[in-house]
């Protein structure tokens, strides 16, 4: 699996929705384009949440994954 490198790490453990998609809305804006966010949150929801918001707004999902029981985003800012 190809290495990603994050310009931010977002810790959204113990947060439920709508919180996750809130704060990765915010800190995907402190961005440049084409930095990339790395989001971490527990909450079962947030991989159909993440799908579904970076479909809305423009920003490109690169990976999600499973780790420790955490689930772990990386999205590219594209807007």
């Amino acid at each position: 699996m190809e290495v990603i490198k994050e310009d931010q790490v977002l810790d959204c453990s113990g947060l439920l929705c709508p919180l996750p998609v809130v704060k990765t809305s915010k800190a995907i804006k402190s961005l440049e384009i084409g930095q990339v966010l790395k989001m971490i949150a527990t909450d079962p929801g947030a991989p159909a949440d993440m799908e579904a918001w970076s479909r809305q707004t423009g920003n490109e999902l690169l990976r999600a994954t499973q780790e420790e029981g955490k689930f772990v985003f990386y999205i590219r800012r594209l807007k």
